[in-house]
């Protein structure tokens, strides 16, 4: 990849703070003033760069791989080639995560659009608004009056900030989102065209249609939340939609109105979790799985991608396919379903031919 302007390398870096920054062990103290600036692939990994793997798929990239270091599982050392400085550790991807923070801040958050900082004049912050030191508030956002915004935090161009939300201290508002009715907490990176708060799908049949159900909660967002761009939060019917401190969102994900959603889970694109759903700590689901509503998934449950979750799930279990059944259950009636489809088809073939 060509020079990359939006992302550009640090100044630089030794071999050995980084290792201090991960948490890492150097493997060789000779290398420990070789400098790190980037982070890259395995495959295109050059000089200055630091790198990462997990297994020993990538054993054949290591051979012409010229990165300045390696981060890897000391199980993995053996792979690596002796050209190639090692940072050892039994969390490599955590690790190389936390290098690209450290080498890359600026990608870590919400980039500015200008570079002018503080209030811009272009912005209307509602005159009742509070807003702690330190704020940025980009051109044609919108600041709704009683908003509070804690100091560090940023607002990007075009957000909607309406009117009693509160945000925390350093969080990030990508261009376009808005948030009405919610709370939200400090550390939380909200991307671009976000919906927050907006009303649940509420409606009630009568003789004339549709009416509709009013939705007087909330939405409460906990700490060091990340939320994808256009994803979606619903306030809740009459009790609040929670997100838990540390879970992350991917784009495109619904969740509908009293929600609650626990700590450090992870959600993938085109999720959608139906409204009064309890989701528990440590939860992962899968891209394009629908979860029903008024159910209760267990602490640390999977649920692969493109799954249909019926009814509740306990704790601890991993679940696939539609309906969502424990995953030794769905992978057998997978195997199951191409035996019979390899059969037809041979059938099929012993006809024609």
């Amino acid at each position: 990849m060509d020079k990359n302007h939006f992302f550009p390398p640090h100044d630089g870096v030794s071999l050995r703070e980084l290792a201090s920054v991960i948490g890492a062990e150097l493997g060789d103290d000779s290398c420990a003033d070789r400098i790190i600036r980037s982070v890259a692939p395995v495959a295109r990994a050059k000089e200055g760069d630091v790198c990462y793997i997990v297994s020993r798929k990538h054993k054949a990239d290591l051979q012409t791989c010229r990165a300045a270091a390696i981060i890897c599982d000391p199980a993995l050392r053996s792979v690596i080639p002796d050209h190639l400085p090692v940072l050892l550790t039994s969390r490599p991807a955590a690790a190389f995560a936390l290098a690209g923070q450290f080498l890359h801040p600026v990608a870590a958050r919400v980039p500015a659009v200008t570079a002018a900082g503080g209030v811009s004049p272009a912005a209307y912050v509602d005159p009742c608004a509070r807003l702690e030191p330190d704020v940025t508030i980009e051109p044609m956002a919108v600041i709704g009056q009683d908003a509070e915004i804690g100091s560090g935090s940023y607002i990007g161009p075009g957000v909607v900030i309406g009117a009693g939300v509160k945000i925390g201290r350093n969080c990030s508002v990508a261009a376009g989102a808005s948030i009405v009715a919610a709370l939200i907490g400090n550390g939380v990176i909200i991307h671009n065209g976000v919906r927050i708060g907006q009303d649940g799908f509420g409606f009630a049949p009568g003789p004339r249609g549709m009416i509709k159900l009013v939705q007087v909660g909330r939405v409460i967002i906990q700490d060091n939340v990340e939320i994808g761009a256009n994803t979606t939060i619903d306030r809740g019917a009459m009790d609040d939609t929670v997100i838990g401190e540390g879970t992350k969102i991917d784009n495109l994900v619904q969740i509908a109105h009293n929600v609650c959603i626990g700590r450090h889970c992870a959600i993938a694109s085109g999720a959608g979790i139906a409204g009064s759903t309890k989701i528990g700590d440590g939860v992962q689901i899968g891209g394009a799985s629908g979860i029903n509503g008024h159910i209760t998934i267990g602490d640390g449950v999977q649920i692969a991608a493109m799954s249909g979750v019926i009814a509740s799930l306990p704790a601890g279990g991993r679940f696939g396919g539609i309906p969502a059944r424990p995953m030794p259950d769905f992978m057998r009636d997978i195997a199951e379903i191409m035996v019979r489809s390899d059969e037809r088809a041979k059938k099929r073939g012993d006809r024609n031919g």
